[in-house]
């Protein structure tokens, strides 16, 4: 082959090429680029949002599972998990369940509403702040007085730091006893025992033990357990070995 047949293949690839780039464009909210950082969302929080949109749009996908975050974004799937958790706790994201009914079967996708609410809120907030920042800085500006030399502000911490290190350490614990890493789902469940349900981390850690002991590892067993420690006020590990060992000794 010349190089003339060779410049002419490569010229009608690359035009096929750009048809199919052409059909396969995902759309990503500029603002979401635009603002990412001062909405105190990550690099990697960022580029996941928009993994999640394009395999929506382009692939049809709309619940890629983590091996598939992980073969497009190169991430380990223990950051891909740990980041889809913070972005769903800030509700930047959710899991969404939905039945066929004609095959009844059950299935889930993620819903990036909360995503768009946030940018939209945020630039309605900067647009009505523009036209009056510069004239309230003046105002703050003129009431201070002047500080002392070499006086800072400290830097005001992270909110929830050590709580997300203590959720992710909560995380490791349960895939080491399940074998395997958790699904999205299931890193929900237990953020929300560790958030909405207030569960101490001693009692969720021994009502896994439970189901470890009783052969059913998987998460409904363990909320069943938790909600019938609440039910019975059991608050503590103390109060929940002694619980635990009174019915077993019922049981004999």
């Amino acid at each position: 082959m010349n190089n003339h047949n060779k410049q002419e293949l490569s010229k009608a690839w690359a035009a096929g090429a750009a048809v199919g780039m052409n059909q396969g464009i995902a759309m990503i909210p500029y603002s979401l680029l635009r603002f990412y950082r001062r909405l105190d969302l990550s690099d990697s929080d960022c580029m996941l949002l928009v993994h999640l949109l394009g395999f929506g749009q382009v692939e049809h996908n709309a619940f890629p599972s983590l091996e598939e975050l992980q073969e497009v974004t190169g991430t380990p799937s223990e950051s891909i998990a740990a980041s889809l958790q913070r972005l769903m706790k800030e509700q930047w994201i959710t899991i969404d369940e939905y039945t066929d009914a004609e095959r009844g079967i059950q299935f889930e996708r993620y819903n990036l509403q909360g995503t768009y609410l946030k940018l939209a809120e945020f630039m309605a907030e900067e647009q009505w702040e523009s036209p009056v920042k510069e004239t309230v800085s003046r105002n703050v500006e003129s009431s201070r007085k002047p500080a002392g030399k070499g006086a800072s502000t400290p830097a005001e911490p992270r909110p929830h730091i050590e709580q997300e290190k203590e959720e992710r350490n909560m995380f490791t614990i349960f895939e080491k006893e399940f074998g395997r890493p958790l699904s999205p789902m299931e890193l929900e469940t237990i953020s929300g025992w560790i958030d909405q349900d207030r569960y101490p981390d001693e009692l969720i850690l021994l009502a896994l033990k439970e189901a470890v002991f009783a052969g059913k590892v998987h998460l409904r067993y363990i909320d069943r357990i938790l909600l019938e420690w609440s039910r019975n006020r059991v608050r503590t590990a103390q109060d929940a070995k002694a619980y635990t060992q009174k019915f077993r000794n019922i049981g004999r």
